[in-house]
């Protein structure tokens, strides 16, 4: 998922809705994940126990790595590493960034929740991130966003560090080309994609489209 890939555009970056059925949102994901270019999948289940966990990995996962899709796990470095997983992504408070990045080793990916602080990026850069991602840029129904980033934060981050940059929040079709021209490497969209009014599929396409055209 390094930022040279497919030139130097900005990539999708998709998340899990909240809530899913892993057999039946197996197929919906397959059908997404087919339509056009996405650079990775973050499995975000939250308040699920680690059955329900390992079970939704085990079936999502070989769909998203058969198509050469890196399949990152939020909150759990440990269990990413035991179930095969690509990486990581760690929030604030998902424990200890420098005890992840060991636990993960060379081979897998390390992302980091950086709101819209600096200090936070500059923290998890030095942490050995290989992403940092801003946000919310806009308003999200995914989840309470308490930070509020400006698409600046990117254009800074980008001209001054190597490591990747993720924006997330609230981001679609419509209102993606600002942070594509402030210097994201990756956007990353749930309802976007999994609530788009002609499904997954056509919302993959949609947020392609966007990207390019910005």
């Amino acid at each position: 998922m390094a930022s040279g890939d497919h030139t130097d555009r900005c990539r999708l970056y998709l998340v899990t809705p909240p809530a899913l059925e892993p057999h039946a949102f197996a197929d919906t994901l397959a059908r997404a994940l087919d339509a056009g270019d996405v650079a990775a999948l973050q499995l975000r289940l939250k308040d699920v126990d680690d059955d329900t966990l390992k079970r939704a990995i085990d079936i999502l996962r070989p769909v998203a790595q058969a198509r050469d899709v890196a399949f990152l796990l939020n909150d759990r470095a440990d269990l990413a590493v035991s179930t095969g997983c690509d990486g990581a992504h760690l929030g604030q408070e998902d424990g200890d960034h420098a005890s992840a990045r060991k636990l993960l080793g060379e081979g897998r990916m390390l992302g980091i929740t950086c709101h819209a602080s600096r200090h936070m990026a500059m923290r998890a850069g030095e942490a050995g991130a290989d992403y940092v991602a801003f946000g919310a840029f806009y308003p999200t129904t995914t989840k309470a966003a308490e930070h509020q980033a400006d698409p600046e934060i990117l254009e800074w981050w980008s001209s001054l560090f190597e490591v990747p940059s993720v924006a997330i929040g609230g981001i679609n079709a419509a209102n993606c080309a600002p942070l594509v021209r402030a210097g994201a490497d990756f956007l990353a969209v749930v309802s976007a994609v999994w609530n788009h009014p002609e499904g997954a599929a056509a919302g993959v396409r949609a947020m392609n489209e966007a990207i390019a055209a910005a």
